[in-house]
């Protein structure tokens, strides 16, 4: 007789599937061999692991990405910063196809956009080809635009020079060399000699103030006015 023991005696008759024209199927130790069905299941479930990891990875990167603006909305006294894809990260402070939003005394949007925009400090931001707008009472607006300008971040000021426009939805046009727009208040003030045309007709004056967000202009010193036979 062997002195090795006969591990198989551990196998009892009951462990083996004798199920006709069915597979040897054993048990041991309890352990059952999964079935076709089972391992089918498990594939599958890879597989969608495979693509749903993928699909909240994007989720998530997308909610870090637009949690900022999410935050704008609900915050009036933060203006949101975008940066298009052109912009040139080893000028540091520096951006080009800026795009500010803020929110006025009145709760209304307002949008500022610039070519470039380089911040000289904490509170100042150069611009080239700056142009604002600001929704009016009633849904109209106005816009403003100019070569340059320099815009104030504490007070929300846009103090714009060179070929300065302003501009309302009912064909309005102001013409100034300097202006300085309070984007929170909605108001506008220039102390250069002013071109203006619209549906009155046209009028040279020595300055223009803008109240009400757009609503209401008033021309300053000596003017000219020529009024348009049409009207």
């Amino acid at each position: 007789m062997s002195a090795v023991p006969d591990r198989f005696n551990h196998l009892r008759r009951a462990d083996v599937d004798e199920t006709s024209n069915a597979p040897f199927r054993a048990l041991w130790r309890g352990r059952r061999m999964p079935s076709a069905l089972l391992l089918a299941r498990r594939r599958l479930l890879v597989v969608w692991l495979k693509r749903l990891l993928p699909l909240a990875a994007l989720s998530l990167l997308s909610l870090v990405v637009l949690w900022p603006e999410y935050a704008t909305l609900h915050d009036p006294a933060r203006v949101s910063y975008r940066i298009s894809t052109g912009t040139d990260a080893s000028s540091q402070g520096s951006m080009t196809k800026a795009h500010y939003r803020g929110i006025d005394d009145t709760g209304r949007p307002y949008t500022l956009t610039a070519e470039q925009a380089v911040q000289t400090d904490a509170d100042t931001v150069v611009l080239t080809k700056p142009a604002g707008d600001m929704t009016m009472k009633g849904g109209s607006w106005v816009m403003v635009q100019s070569r340059a300008g320099l815009y104030h971040a504490r007070v929300q000021n846009l103090d714009l020079k060179d070929h300065v426009t302003l501009y309302r939805d009912d064909g309005t046009s102001v013409r100034t060399s300097h202006a300085l727009v309070d984007m929170k208040a909605g108001t506008a003030i220039g102390h250069e000699k002013v071109n203006a045309d619209g549906p009155f007709g046209t009028l040279d004056a020595q300055g223009f103030s803008m109240t009400d967000r757009g609503t209401q202009l008033h021309f300053m010193g000596q003017s000219k006015l020529v009024l348009d036979g049409g009207s």
